[in-house]
C-alpha cells in the first residue's frame, strides 16, 4: 500500500529526509513529485526511529522543502522480466534505453534476489568454453563458478570482455540454451557504444542483456546496475531453463559509488574509505552465481574489476579473492610486449576447474597438459631471473630451451588474438606441440604413458610452423 507525504524536512546532496514516517521499510522506493508534475525516483536508504533517508535517483536540485509531494510505494525496487528481454539494452536501473518500448512484464522481481537455501546448491560441474586457450586450458571457467578478471588501468579488459561475449558457448555445443546477461558500470559513451557496435556486429546481441551505466549517469544507479543484472540472469536460470553467464564491469566503479553513497550517509569508513559492510555487500552480488537442485538452468559470473596502482592487496580485489573460486590476472608486462590476451598464467587460478575437467567433461589429458604446462612456464621464470643476472648466453642448455619455451608458450599459446577461437581439442593439442618442444626428461609431471601416446617433436615443429612461428 502506497503513502503520500507533503514536503521535505531536509535536503543534502542527493539525499533528502522525511520525518515521522509510519511503518517505512529498508530499500523501499519512493516517487517526489515536484511543483511542475514531474516525478523523480528514489529509495530509502537509512531509517532512524521514525525519520526515513531517502537517496533520490535523479538527484535533488530543484526540490522544494515545502511543494513536494512524497509516495512511498510499499515495495522494494523490482525488475520487470519476460523472455524478451534477450536482445535488449538497459540503463542501470533496468529502464529500456534501445528505443523498443517497454518490456512486456510477464513478472516483477525484486532486484535483491531471493534466498537461496545453501543445500539446495549443486556442485558446478561443466565447463563453459570462451575460446581463449589460457582460461579454457589452464583456468577452466565451470558452469555455475564465479571467476573474476583483475585488470588495471590502460589493459585491455573491455576487449576481453566482448571476446569472451562473442566466443563463449556451452561445452556440449549447444548455445540454445545459453545467454549472457552483460553489465557495464560507470563506463564512457565511446565504451557504451563500443560494446554494443561489437555485440550488433557480431551477430551475438540476440543472445544478450545489456544494463549499462554511464560515468554521468546517477551513482545511486550504479549500486543497482550488478543487482538487475543478476535478477535477469536470475529469471533466465531458473525460470526459463537457459545457462546464462553474467559478465559484470567494472566491479572498481561499483564499489567506488557504494563509498560514496556510505560518506553521503555518514556512515564510518573502513579500509581506504570504503563501507565496513563491503565484504558481505560483494558477498550479496558474487554469492548470487550457482545451480539449483532440480533446475536445469544456470548462473555463471565473471566479474571485471580494475585494481587501483595494479595492487592486488586493495580492499576490492582482496575481498574478491576471498569470495569467488579463483581468478584471471591480466599481467601488465605481457600487454607491454603486445601480448593479447595478457593473462598472467601463474597468477591465475580457476578451483573449480579440477572437478570439471577431464574425460567425460574435456578431454582424459586435460589435467595432465595443464599441470605440465603450469611446471614448466613456472621454469621459464627461473631461467629468466637467472639470465638477467648473468646473461642468458650463460645459461645452460636446459635453461636456453626453457627460456625458448617461453617465448612460443607466451606468442602462441597465450597471445592468440582477439579474432581466435579455439576449440578445447585445439588449446591441448596446441599445449602438447609446445610441451614437444622440451626434451622428454623436462616434461616431469606426466605418465611415460601419457608421453608415449602424445610426445611429437615433429608434429609439434609442423604445428608452431603452421602458426607462423620459428
Amino acid at each position: 500500500m502506497s503513502v503520500q507525504l507533503m514536503g521535505l524536512n531536509e535536503i543534502n546532496g542527493s539525499l533528502v529526509a522525511l520525518d515521522n514516517v509510519k511503518n517505512v521499510s529498508n530499500e523501499e522506493m519512493v516517487e517526489i513529485e515536484l511543483e511542475n508534475g514531474s516525478v523523480r525516483n528514489g529509495r530509502v536508504v537509512q531509517i532512524e526511529g521514525r525519520r526515513a533517508i531517502i537517496q533520490v535517483f535523479e538527484g535533488t536540485t530543484g526540490l522544494s522543502k515545502t511543494n513536494n509531494k512524497t509516495r512511498l510505494l510499499g515495495h522494494p525496487m523490482e525488475l520487470a522480466v519476460s523472455q524478451e528481454i534477450l536482445g535488449r539494452i538497459f540503463n542501470g536501473a533496468g529502464e529500456p534505453i534501445d528505443g523498443l518500448g517497454e518490456v512486456y512484464a510477464e513478472k516483477r522481481l525484486d532486484i535483491n534476489g531471493q534466498p537461496l537455501n545453501p543445500v539446495a546448491r549443486k556442485y558446478p560441474r561443466n565447463y563453459i568454453n570462451t575460446g581463449i586457450s589460457a582460461i579454457d586450458g589452464l583456468n577452466t571457467l565451470i558452469r555455475g563458478q564465479k571467476l573474476p578478471i583483475f585488470s588495471g588501468s590502460g589493459m585491455p579488459h573491455d576487449k576481453l570482455a566482448v571476446q569472451i561475449v562473442r566466443q563463449a558457448q556451452l561445452a556440449e555445443g549447444d548455445g540454445k540454451n545459453f545467454g549472457i546477461v552483460f553489465g557495464a558500470m560507470g563506463v564512457k559513451n565511446d565504451v557504451a557504444d563500443y560494446f554494443k557496435r561489437s555485440f550488433e556486429e557480431t551477430g551475438v546481441m540476440e543472445k544478450v542483456v545489456m544494463f549499462i551505466n554511464l560515468s554521468n549517469d546517477p551513482i545511486i544507479e550504479r549500486t543497482l546496475t550488478p543487482r538487475c543484472a543478476l535478477t535477469a540472469a536470475e529469471y533466465l536460470a531458473f525460470e526459463k531453463n537457459m545457462h546464462i553467464l553474467v559478465i559484470l564491469t567494472d566491479m572498481t566503479s561499483y564499489c567506488e559509488a557504494l563509498r560514496e553513497v556510505s560518506s553521503s550517509k555518514g556512515e564510518i569508513p573502513g579500509r581506504k574509505g570504503y563501507p565496513g559492510y563491503l565484504y558481505s555487500d560483494l558477498a550479496s552480488l558474487y554469492e548470487r552465481a550457482g545451480i539449483v537442485e532440480g533446475v536445469e538452468g544456470s548462473v555463471t559470473q565473471i566479474p571485471i574489476l580494475t585494481m587501483p596502482n595494479d595492487d592486488i592487496t586493495h580492499p576490492i580485489p582482496d575481498l574478491t579473492g576471498y569470495i569467488t573460486e579463483g581468478q584471471i590476472v591480466l599481467d601488465r608486462s605481457l600487454h607491454q610486449t603486445g601480448i593479447y590476451p595478457p593473462i598472467g598464467v601463474l597468477a591465475s587460478l580457476s578451483r573449480l576447474m579440477k572437478d570439471g575437467i577431464g574425460d567425460g567433461f574435456t578431454r582424459k589429458d586435460h589435467a595432465d597438459v595443464s599441470n605440465q604446462l603450469f611446471a614448466c612456464y613456472a621454469k621459464v621464470q627461473d631461467a629468466r631471473s637467472l639470465a638477467s643476472v648473468i646473461g642468458e648466453d650463460e645459461l645452460s642448455d636446459m635453461d636456453k630451451k626453457y627460456m625458448a619455451f617461453g617465448r612460443l608458450f607466451e606468442k602462441i599459446f597465450v597471445g592468440q588474438g582477439f579474432d581466435s577461437k579455439r576449440s578445447i581439442n585445439e588449446t591441448l593439442d596446441l599445449g602438447w606441440a609446445l610441451l614437444s618442444t622440451l626434451p622428454i626428461e623436462a616434461l616431469d609431471r606426466l605418465d611415460p604413458e601419457v608421453i608415449k601416446e602424445n610426445y611429437d617433436p615433429k608434429r609439434a615443429a609442423r604445428m608452431l610452423n603452421l602458426s607462423g612461428q620459428e
